[in-house]
Parts: structure tokens; sequence; C-alpha cells
């Protein structure tokens, strides 16, 4: 999980040259995301679901301050306190957010967490005029142009989706129909949990690349097609879909796994 581990090299001085964002990128901007402690993140919000719902930051399973969750394991409504820098569209830090709750988690068939916050939407919009970024409920269409929003850096990676991988494999975990990026997008650590946005909706939650040619390691992830055949492409950077998360939750943003349509693991 190359995108939460910052490791030594990402210093004080290489984080402001980060802060400037690509000219390819104007289309997105940093409005709704957020920072946290390791990754980044945003909050997110289904069509449907009204302003006055408690509103929610989505991230990276392995983003989790409980640590990566196990194979197979599925975490719902945890409490939780953590704390999100909720970001304007220039990437100057807003405001504070706090959790309420971990309302999903998991790193089983995809790598997302929803935590639930103590603030409504239209709490958040009164107070610091921010709009929450919408959860599309489509699947992300091959060579649309995306753009990967980090909160942690204050930096946009525009590139366009490259394909979908049947099975990307890293180390224990295995993740489903992977959004694969065209080279464009060399997201760096840090950059684990930011939303994937095309059309002006969030597609996707960045989460993994393989940094070293190596193959289906930690930090180098690999493509399993469907008859068993094994693809790495050093470099190359990958997310997860979010299309089905909507499905997921009723209207108060709690987790309902046994709702009509919802396909995300369950415990």
């Amino acid at each position: 999980m190359t995108r939460r581990l910052l490791g030594a090299l990402f210093t004080a001085a290489t984080a402001t040259v980060l802060l400037a964002t690509p000219a390819n990128a104007a289309a997105a901007n940093f409005a709704g995301t957020v920072a946290l402690s390791n990754c980044s993140g945003s909050v997110v919000k289904p069509a449907a679901t009204p302003d006055t719902a408690p509103a929610l930051v989505m991230s990276n399973g392995h983003c989790l301050e409980t640590g990566f969750p196990a194979p197979g394991q599925v975490i719902t409504n945890r409490t939780s306190s953590r704390t999100f820098t909720l970001l304007t569209a220039s990437g100057s830090n807003k405001a504070t957010l706090r959790a309420k709750k971990i309302v999903y988690g998991t790193m089983t068939d995809t790598d997302v967490s929803l935590y639930q916050l103590t603030t409504t939407y239209a709490q958040i919009k009164a107070s610091y005029g921010i709009s929450p970024l919408e959860l599309s409920n489509a699947h992300p269409s091959a060579g649309a142009a995306i753009d990967v929003v980090s909160g942690y850096w204050k930096r946009i990676y525009s590139c366009n989706v490259d394909g979908f991988v049947y099975r990307l494999k890293e180390g224990s975990w295995t993740w489903k129909d992977s959004i694969r990026y065209t080279p464009a997008c060399q997201t760096i650590g840090g950059t684990s949990g930011s939303p994937i946005i095309s059309g002006g909706k969030v597609v996707g939650v960045n989460n993994t690349g393989n940094e070293d040619g190596q193959r289906c390691t930690d930090n180098n992830p690999c493509e399993v097609d469907q008859a068993g055949n094994v693809t790495v492409r050093e470099g190359i950077n990958y997310g997860q879909e979010t299309y089905g998360i909507p499905a997921c939750l009723t209207a108060a943003n709690e987790i309902a796994l046994t709702q009509a349509g919802c396909t995300l693991p369950r415990p």
C-alpha cells in the first residue's frame, strides 16, 4: 500500500514542491477534500442523501487509525473520534471535522473506509461554505479523464482511466475490478484515500501502485486476469471503484449491507 506509507524521502522541502498543481488539473479543485494524519480523503454524499444526514468522509481501509484490516475482515460501526482537515477550493485549511464512528472499513475486494461525522452536510455548508463531493452510482468508463485529488499533499494528479483489472493482488490482499491509471498519474505516499473524480463526481478512491516491478508483493501489486495470468506494470498506479457504495447506505448514512443492490463485503 504505497499510497499510504510516506517514507523518509518526503520531507517538508519536498512537500513545498508538491503543492504546485499541474496545469491540466484545472477541472478539479480541493473543495470538499480532507487531509488525514497519514492519508487523503473527501467528504462524500450519494445524490439521494438529504443534506440533514450526518456527513461522511471516505478514505482507504488501509488508512484506518486501527491499522490494516486483515484479509476477510470487515469493520462496521466502530466508535472513532478521528479528525480531518477540511480544505477550500484553493487548498487552504478551512476547518477541523470530527468523526463519530467508522461506518465501514475493509481491504477485502476493495480498499475503503467511511467515517460518519458529528456534523451534517448542511452544517458544514452553512459554517464553511463547502459542499460535499457527489458519489457517482455508475461504473467509471475506460478512457475517461480523471483527477486524483490529494488533500494530504494538496496536489492534483490528472490522467485517464487506462482500463480495469479483474483482480489486483498485493501481498495478502486482493481487490476486484480495480481502476488502472494511465502513466501520467504518478501518485505517491500520502495520496492514499484521495477521491478519483471524473465528470465532476467521485468514481473511485486512490489506493496503490507498483513501485519496484516486483510481483504481487507489498507495495508492488500485480494484475491477475480471469484465466489466472499475472501481469506486472512497474510504475503504474491504481484505485478502487466506489459506484457500489450508495446502494449500501441508508438516508441517514448508516451502513446497510443487506439492502437490495449492495455488494460490499459483509462481516
